[in-house]
This record gives structure tokens, sequence and C-alpha cells, in this order.
């Protein structure tokens, strides 16, 4: 026993020396734009702002920084006092209209040398390997110490980490602080992207961007806590064939299939990722680059509308949300293996409640709006509908919801809201399969209310924040929107009150009465029957 603990402790010492050389790579590097280089960079960006390019020569060009902050900064000012320039003349095709911070992180991103640049896979192994290694060394022992048949919760309330805790504050601000790095600014991250380049060429063929990156973070991170599922649920079989599930589409749909579709010059594109969670789908850039792509292209196309207006209805008809949050969605995979220590920290308030159904439902009008203005603008080729821009609605949706909503929120909040804030107020699809699965869908919990002894270990553990127990302690099925199904209700549950299971929707929804005191009419009741 003593031994393990001392290999979980050089297993966090192995992990927290990774993430500390991780953190440490946003400072150092230098960036040493070229003549040559930069001509040709403006050639493959088409630009044609004279404006931006002489100052670019005479202020970036030839000139070393060290670390990205600076560099950054005059490539930004520079483009937008250019463009404000452009605009006032209305000077339109001079405009450069790439974002300000993606258009600097591309620039960087070639001009880059130093230290990280020239030894990518020994940074790998100091950042990437040394996390990994030292996650693992300080899960596996739990196969030894969780001891005998049971899965273990013990100290969950009395941990830093997860119970929102001083340690629990500083992984929320680490989170928090890369999601808006990644979405926000990826010129200060460029040396993290390096140190996975020859993963992407591997698959690609191309350098890696900021979300090959997030894509090989995600999946490795899941690897990771997927090991520890199968630890923590060891005597579980469907927690251990559920996440095997989800890790498996992760890997394969989501990361390994778009990025060597890329190399073979096909569109990069998630099969599983369903509208409207794939928001953009619709947009024109999008529509456009299908159509372009041919016979693949139109396949793609017509797969995603099926997708949404056949196969996932039916399948929620059939299996409930739970076959996709719970076994196919990168997010819920993501919420089950990274965010399951997190769990018991999902708000059960009814108030809570009522702000769900709000906002999830709020954003699935949203999306559906954004989407019939941005279709109506593809063919009528108007960019206005009811005097509003198609193109600021979609901004406006990819910034609230797509990034910060999805992204900055849905994640990073993990240690102080729980685990799935994101697929419970804000995810559209979920929003949508909800309403099957209420209205018309074959999937139910059962409960057995004679064997419930009310532990509330159900309620405690739902990510959903839904009242488990009150529903176990009359027995009733459980028929709710909002359940992803993920079982660990019924995995907690000390007397096996809780199944999951697919039937006739006869009887699905059945409240039962309730006996209380001695008003009850037992006669009217047995006639009711």
């Amino acid at each position: 026993m003593r031994n393990m603990k001392v290999i979980q402790k050089i297993g966090l010492g192995l992990f927290l020396v990774g993430l500390g050389i991780f953190t440490s790579l946003i400072f150092i590097g230098n960036y040493n734009v070229t003549p040559s280089g930069f001509d040709q960079f403006a050639k493959n960006k088409g630009i044609k702002s004279e404006l931006f390019i002489n100052d670019i020569k005479q202020n970036v060009v030839g000139k070393s920084f060290s670390g990205p902050f600076e560099i950054s900064s005059k490539v930004i000012s520079t483009i937008n006092s250019a463009n404000e320039t452009h605009k006032s003349k209305s000077e339109w095709d001079k405009v450069i209209w790439d974002k300000p911070h993606s258009f600097a992180y591309q620039l960087e991103k070639e001009s880059g040398s130093g230290i990280v640049q020239e030894n990518k896979m020994l940074f790998w192994w100091l950042t990437f390997g040394l996390g990994i290694i030292g996650a693992l060394l300080f899960i596996i022992p739990n196969v030894v110490l969780l001891g005998p048949k049971g899965i273990k919760n013990n100290g969950i309330f009395h941990s830093a980490a997860t119970n929102r805790g001083w340690l629990g504050w500083l992984v929320f601000v680490f989170l928090v602080s890369f999601y808006l790095l990644l979405y926000f600014r990826p010129d200060y991250i460029v040396n993290w992207t390096y140190i996975v380049d020859p993963f992407s060429e591997s698959l690609s063929g191309n350098l890696a961007s900021q979300w090959f990156l997030y894509g090989f973070l995600y999946c490795s991170v899941m690897t990771v806590m997927a090991i520890r599922m199968y630890i923590k649920y060891r005597h579980n079989m469907y927690q251990i064939v559920r996440t095997t599930s989800v890790l498996f589409f992760q890997i394969v749909f989501a990361f390994l299939i778009p990025e060597i579709l890329v190399r073979f010059e096909k569109p990069w594109y998630d099969f599983k990722n369903a509208f409207p969670l794939d928001y953009d789908f619709f947009y024109s850039w999008n529509l456009d680059q299908l159509l372009a792509s041919g016979g693949f292209g139109l396949f793609i196309l017509i797969w995603g509308v099926i997708l949404t207006l056949v196969v996932v209805p039916v399948m929620v008809y059939f299996f409930g949300k739970r076959w996709y949050c719970s076994w196919v969605c990168g997010c819920g995979g993501l919420a089950e293996t990274l965010g399951d220590p997190y769990r018991q920290l999902s708000d059960k308030s009814l108030n809570a409640w009522k702000l769900e159904r709000w906002l999830v439902h709020g954003v699935l009008v949203f999306a559906l709006i954004m989407t019939g203005f941005t279709l109506y603008a593809y063919f009528s080729g108007n960019q206005e509908v009811l005097g509003i821009k198609t193109q600021a609605i979609q901004d406006i949706y990819g910034f609230l919801i797509g990034s910060i909503f999805a992204g900055v929120i849905g994640t990073g909040f993990y240690p102080i809201f729980g685990n799935r804030v994101w697929c419970r107020f804000g995810c559209p699809l979920a929003a949508y399969m909800g309403i099957v699965q209420r209205f018309k869908s074959r999937f139910r919990i059962t409960t057995n209310g004679g064997q419930c002894i009310s532990c509330g270990n159900c309620s405690t553990y739902c990510e959903q924040g839904i009242d488990v127990r009150g529903y176990a302690q009359k027995g009733e099925n459980i028929v709710r929107a909002s359940c992803v199904g993920c079982g660990i209700c019924a995995a907690v549950c000390p007397r096996g009150v809780l199944k999951l299971e697919n039937g006739p929707e006869t009887g699905r929804i059945n409240p039962n009465d309730i006996l209380l005191g001695n008003h009850v009419d037992l006669m009217a009741l047995v006639n009711k029957k």
C-alpha cells in the first residue's frame, strides 16, 4: 500500500513538471520574418494592401523577436491600422478579412525558430509525454488502493480538488485560460503547435494548427481519463463499454478520419457531428466547399441532412438521447472522462432546472433562426434578412455559443459547476433530442421503490441535476428531457433500484399515487386500478 502511494506521488510530480514546461512554452521562442519569407506569405494570402506590406517590411521583416507577444502586437496593430484606412476609402479589395490574431499566428508559425521549433519531439516528451506518464502513474495504482468490488467516492466532498476548494479553483483558472488562448489568442501558443507538428504532418501532411493541437490534446486527455474510468467502474460492464464507445468515436471519427481526409484533398468533416451542434454546417463557405468537392462533398451534404432529420430522432426513439450524448458525442465523452470527478457539483436546485429549460431551448431557437437566415441569404443572394445582416448573427452565435459557452464555460467550468454545463444548459442538439426523448421515445429509467433506502447517491452523482431519488422513492419511471442516460445513478446505487431500459411507450410515464396518512381511500384506489 505504501509503495502504491509513493508511485502516485512520483506520478503527480512528473505530471506537474510536464504541465509546467507546457505552460512556460508560451514565453519562449524566436521569431524572425525574412524578406523572401514574407513575400511568399503575402503572395499565398493574396494580400493587396501595399500599406500593410510596407508597414510590415519596415517594422517586422528582418527584425528578431523573443517570444510571441511583441511580434503579435506589431502585426495586429498594423492590420487594424491598414484595414481602417482601406475601409474609410471603400477599398474593400485591399482589406485583410482574416481575424487579426489568426493572421498573426500564421505569420509567426512560418517565421518561428529556436529550441522548441528545432526539437519538436523532445519537447513533446517533456510536455505530453511526462504528463501522460505522470497521470497514468497516479491513476493505475488505484486498482490496488480501491480494494474490493464497489465504486469508491471516498472523501470527494472533503477534497480541495473536487469540492470547489483552492485546487479546484486553480484547475478552473487554468482551463479557462487555456480556452481563452485557444479561441482568441492563437498567436500566443505557436510553440504548443510546434510540438504536435510531426503528428499533424503524418496524418494530414500539413503543419499543426491550434485546432489540431486541441484535437490531439482532447484525445490524449480522454484516453488517460478513460483508463481512470475503467479502473473506477471496472465491475460495471455498462460503464466500460460506454467509455470505450465515446473514446472510439472521438479518436477515430472526430480526429483521425477528418485529418486523413485532408491528406487526400477532401473536406475536413466529422461524420458523427450532427446539426445543430455542428452549427456552421449550412454556412455558405461550407456549402460551397462541399459542392466544389464533387460527389464526396455531395455525399457529406446529404449525410449531414439525413443524420439530423432521420438518424437522430429515430435513434432517440429507440434508445433515448443516451445513444449520442453518452456513447458518441465528443463533448459528452470529455464530460464523462475528464469531468467525472466533478459530476457531484451539478446544481440540483429548482432554479437551476428553470434556467436550464430557458437557456438550452433558447440556444436551439437561436441556432434555428440563424440557420434559416443563412440559408435564405445563400439561395437568395441577399446579405440581410429583415434588416439583420446574416454575417452579424453568425458572428454573434459563433462568439457567444460556439466559443464562450461551448468552449470556455462548457469545459473550463467543470471544477466549479460540474461536468455537463454545456450539455445541460447550452447544447442545441441536446435540446432537440430532449424534446424527442420526453414525448416520443422508448427509453426510461425504471425504479424499484421498495428497495430504495434513500441514500441519495443517485441524485448526488447525477450530472444533469435530476432528483433521481425522488423518483426512486415513489417507484416512478424516470423520463426527463435532460437525462443523457449515462447510467451512473444505477452504478452508484447500492441496492440495484435503478435500471436503464428501452421498452414500449405504454406505461413509460407512470406517476403513482402515494399512500400518505389515513385519509387515503384504499377502495377508491382499487377501483381505479
